[in-house]
């Protein structure tokens, strides 16, 4: 009669041939570390020095390191939605000057910093002028509200499904032109980038 084998043993009959690769490890390791650090250069850009960082390591790290640090600032670059977030995309893209050290990804960087920039104060004129747009049937709303419950309502425009969808309709046409030049500038990180 056969011995029945149990989950385990056949577990480990299969994986017998498997080893770890320490060098892989160490790879994915110095990755993890480089997203740590990029991390926190994003929280807090002059808590970190990157290049720094990056010469401590031994050289067969160094390159998964900086793909770490790449991997998080790479996706970092959006379009920011108030003047917190704007001050965490611009650290992304001086952590991208630095780790690319490249001339022409430099003066596209600061280029990409000036158009961030026009984008929050485009972004607000724009804003407001929707809100101006639409408020006159917000007022009539208000109105019509007030006289079925019996006394003054009034709305924020951001509660009124109706609104939301004609300011998201209008906002995407500006978001589509700016993010544009965000991906412009992604390629171009990519291009340069010493992989």
């Amino acid at each position: 009669m056969a011995r029945i084998k149990s989950a385990l043993e056949i577990a480990l009959e299969r994986t017998e041939s498997v080893k770890s690769d320490k060098a892989s490890i160490n790879l994915f390791e110095a990755k993890q570390k480089g997203k740590k650090l990029a991390n926190k250069f994003l929280d807090d850009a002059e808590d970190s020095e990157l290049n720094n960082n990056i010469k401590k390591l031994p050289k067969d790290e160094q390159a998964s390191f900086k793909q770490g640090i790449f991997d998080v600032f790479i996706s970092a670059l959006t379009l920011p939605d108030s003047e917190d977030d704007l001050a965490r995309v611009e650290r992304a893209n001086n952590g991208l000057k630095e780790i690319i050290n490249n001339n022409k990804f430099s003066n596209l960087a600061k280029q990409l910093s000036q158009v961030l920039r026009q984008f929050m104060d485009e972004s607000a004129q724009y804003q407001e002028a929707i809100k101006r747009q639409y408020a006159p049937k917000l007022k009539q709303k208000e109105e019509e509200i007030s006289r079925r419950i019996g006394r003054p309502v009034s709305l924020d425009p951001f509660q009124d499904p109706e609104f939301v969808a004609f300011y998201n309709q209008n906002m995407s046409a500006i978001k589509t032109n700016y993010s544009a030049v965000i991906d412009q500038v992604r390629e171009a990180a990519m291009e340069f980038f010493p992989a």
